[in-house]
């Protein structure tokens, strides 16, 4: 059971600065009064967004932060469930959202969904929708058990009688049969890859069981292959060889005829340079009369003299500058010749050099070839225990997938077990004679005689004392109301019985105010006044009417535009 024991807060709509707190246990009998406006249903908002996250009233969440102070909203529950003490705080700008246990801050690591999702359905037990079936009848926003659809009516039921439980499991159940198929999936495709692996040894050894004259053939072949190869590349390193032979015999005075050449071509250049002196003294005395050393006249028989000596000896250096330059042509031509030879002769070298190569590679090869001739025939018996090796594997996998094929199957039948119509239908159907039997019973205390039936669907049946029947939709206001209260406290018996989503807090926002006759709020006060350990807050204009029949009442007035509230409580 959870016991409310306060709740807190500041900030909040019309609240200021500084809290406003209410005892829970101060009294079983509470009533609340104020004007529009003054703030009396503040404590419903708060109590439901500290606990959900969401006001019970159709407010956005950001309206709810003091529209003056603008920040620092906060909300806070006190509550105890056995021995363990709890504590919610909730707030604004800043954001803020704490779970107290025994005093100690449990731990945020987790997302704020699971957190609140931890708060639901580890601590409280119970969702929005449960607490404000079970907790709260309102007036204006509430939404009665009679409004909701099929799922959302189970969903309440599942909760007050403890078997949410079941659809939890159901949801893991379904994560775990999915991992299930996956592993069924990854065994199917373990079992092919194994018998893959069998066939295709017993294809190999099959083969080896053939085995090789042809490939034995074949290595015999590309061994006389090899070895013509080897002669032909022989015999053509011989014919090159003797080429060369005969190449170096016919150039064997290329290096005499190198230096010859050399040496002439250094002769010519001198020979060219006695010529060019030559030509520029014969220039000179012909073109000069005058000495440019002294600047003395030349005589005429002394520059004739010059002349035709200057003139002779460029006549002899010309010739022999024509001569050994012919021999120098003469010569280079030869050259020319016999490095044709030795280019030759090089190619001749490198073919021999590849031929060479070749031989050696085809050496290597056939050295193989003869090894793998030697070579004894692969042991069929390792192939053979490789087979059993491959075998055992195939048995030992297709074994463990058959167990994880009973595990999908056995999943199969508790998730039969688990859906709604199985386990919890069956809990569900011994409860529904009870609670029918309640919603009747409080329905007689409220002097509303009819038969009031939920079938396992939670669809209602609804016949008078002359068995007409009705739908929840044809009756009045205040008649609604009524069904409303008896399924109320039809789902806190329940809970009670079910030590679930049981608890002692009861709020009634309006109910006596809007379609209850004096006669029917006399009934509903002395049903409240026989709910034993329960604190009944009632939230009321009627003031006049009912301040006389609570022991303490709860008034909240505006002052300077924040709401405050005032107590009083019968000695």
């Amino acid at each position: 059971m959870i016991v409310f024991e306060k709740i807190r807060w500041k900030n909040f709509l019309s609240t200021g600065n500084h809290f406003t707190e209410i005892d829970f246990l101060e009294s079983t009998g509470n009533l609340i009064l104020g004007c529009n406006g003054a703030g009396k249903s503040t404590m419903l908002d708060a109590l439901c967004f500290t606990l959900f996250n969401k006001p019970f009233r159709k407010i956005i969440k950001a309206q709810l932060v003091n529209s003056i102070n603008e920040k620092e909203m906060r909300a806070e529950v006190e509550f105890k469930i056995g021995s363990v003490s709890y504590k919610v705080i909730r707030g604004m700008k800043p954001a803020i959202f704490e779970i107290h246990r025994n005093g100690s801050l449990l731990d945020q690591d987790a997302a704020n969904k699971d957190y609140q999702k931890y708060l639901e359905q580890s601590i409280l037990k119970f969702n929005y929708k449960s607490f404000t079936q079970v907790v709260i009848l309102g007036s204006s926003t509430f939404v009665p058990f009679m409004k909701l659809n099929a799922p959302n009516r189970r969903e309440v039921i599942e909760d007050i009688l403890d078997i949410q439980i079941f659809s939890r499991m159901n949801v893991l159940l379904k994560d775990r049969s999915k991992d299930i198929r996956d592993e069924m999936k990854v065994c199917a495709h373990e079992v092919t890859l194994a018998e893959q692996k069998v066939e295709l040894q017993r294809k190999s050894i099959g083969n080896l069981e053939k085995m090789n004259a042809d490939y034995l053939e074949k290595l015999q072949d590309r061994f006389t292959q090899n070895e013509k190869r080897y002669n032909e590349n022989t015999q053509r390193i011989s014919a090159h060889e003797n080429s060369i032979a005969e190449l170096k015999t016919s150039i064997v005075g290329l290096p005499d005829l190198e230096k010859k050449h050399d040496s002439l071509r250094d002769m010519r250049v001198k020979i060219e340079q006695n010529l060019k002196k030559a030509k520029k003294d014969y220039n000179f005395y012909s073109k000069h009369d005058k000495c440019p050393t002294c600047d003395q006249n030349l005589e005429k028989e002394h520059k004739t003299k010059h002349l035709a000596e200057a003139a002779q000896r460029e006549e002899k250096l010309s010739k022999g500058f024509s001569d050994i330059t012919t021999t120098v042509n003469d010569i280079f031509t030869q050259i020319k010749e016999y490095q044709g030879v030795q280019e030759e002769i090089t190619t001749l070298q490198h073919e021999i050099t590849s031929y060479g190569k070749e031989n050696s590679k085809i050496l290597k090869e056939n050295e193989k070839i003869l090894k793998d001739c030697n070579k004894e025939t692969p042991d069929l018996d390792v192939e053979k225990k490789t087979l059993v090796d491959f075998e055992t594997t195939l048995s030992e996998t297709e074994k463990r997938c058959a167990g994880v094929r009973d595990q999908e199957n056995n999943l199969k039948i508790v998730s039969n077990l688990l859906k709604d119509g199985g386990v919890k239908s069956k809990i569900i159907s011994k409860f529904i004679p009870i609670i029918n039997q309640k919603i009747n019973k409080y329905l007689a205390q409220m002097d509303f005689y009819v038969d009031f039936t939920l079938d396992e669907e939670f669809n209602e049946v609804i016949r008078s004392r002359y068995r007409d029947v009705f739908s929840y939709s044809s009756f009045s206001e205040g008649e609604k109301q009524k069904i409303d209260l008896a399924l109320l406290f039809t789902w806190r018996e329940i809970a009670k019985l079910k030590n679930s989503a049981s608890t002692n807090l009861l709020i009634l926002d309006e109910v006596f105010d809007s379609s209850l006759d004096g006669q029917s709020t006399d009934e509903l006060l002395k049903i409240l006044k026989l709910m034993d350990s329960t604190q009944v807050f009632v939230i009321s204009h009627k003031g006049e009417i009912l301040e006389d029949k609570f022991p303490r009442t709860i008034r909240f007035e505006k002052v300077n535009d924040f709401s405050k509230i005032k107590e009083t409580v019968d000695e």
